[in-house]
């Protein structure tokens, strides 16, 4: 009978979670990402550009504890294509109602995240889709949410690199004999 109890119990406790959770969908949204073009051999940063929705904030990139669960953008391996620094603005310190004596160091509203994308030299020109999660954890002013992953995606644009060295060096002008 207590096992019974027990998981009526639980059922109950759950059901009533997810009733009063609030849905996040969409507290996290990415704009469209401009397509760079890069040449073959070359880095250029891409902007990628994210919106915290309004009542909400995440974690940046760096966060005051080590308890707390950082932003961070994971770019899926290509072959050709080399995904070097990934830069992360600086956070805002700010204090909320759950912890009013304690700073911490969070992104709201609108911030960007640049990727550094080089192509190999083997690589044909053309479009190229690159892919990936933005990982953060939520919060309003009285609770944190379950971590999510927001998928990102961006298209490059490769170049051929310009041919050097093609001609034969230029001739002297003096009669060899």
């Amino acid at each position: 009978m207590k096992r019974i109890f027990a998981c009526w119990l639980l059922l109950l406790c759950a059901r009533a979670y997810t009733q009063d959770a609030p849905t996040l969908k969409a507290t996290v949204s990415m704009a469209p990402a401009p397509v760079v073009t890069i040449t073959q051999g070359k880095a250029a940063p891409v902007p990628l550009s994210f919106r915290v929705a309004r009542g909400y904030h995440i974690n940046s990139n760096k966060p005051k504890s080590e308890f707390l669960i950082p932003t961070a953008l994971k770019i899926g391996a290509t072959t050709d294509i080399v995904i070097g620094r990934i830069t992360y603005p600086e956070g805002h310190d700010m204090s909320f109602a759950f912890a009013p004596d304690e700073k911490l160091n969070v992104y709201t509203g609108d911030f960007r995240v640049d990727v550094l994308v080089r192509p190999l030299l083997s690589v044909q020109s053309g479009k190229y889709m690159v892919r990936g999660n933005l990982k953060y954890q939520a919060c309003d002013n009285a609770a944190c949410y379950p971590p999510k992953q927001l998928p990102v995606s961006f298209q490059v644009r490769i170049a051929k690199a310009p041919r050097t060295g093609g001609k034969n060096p230029a001739q002297s002008p003096h009669a060899h004999r």
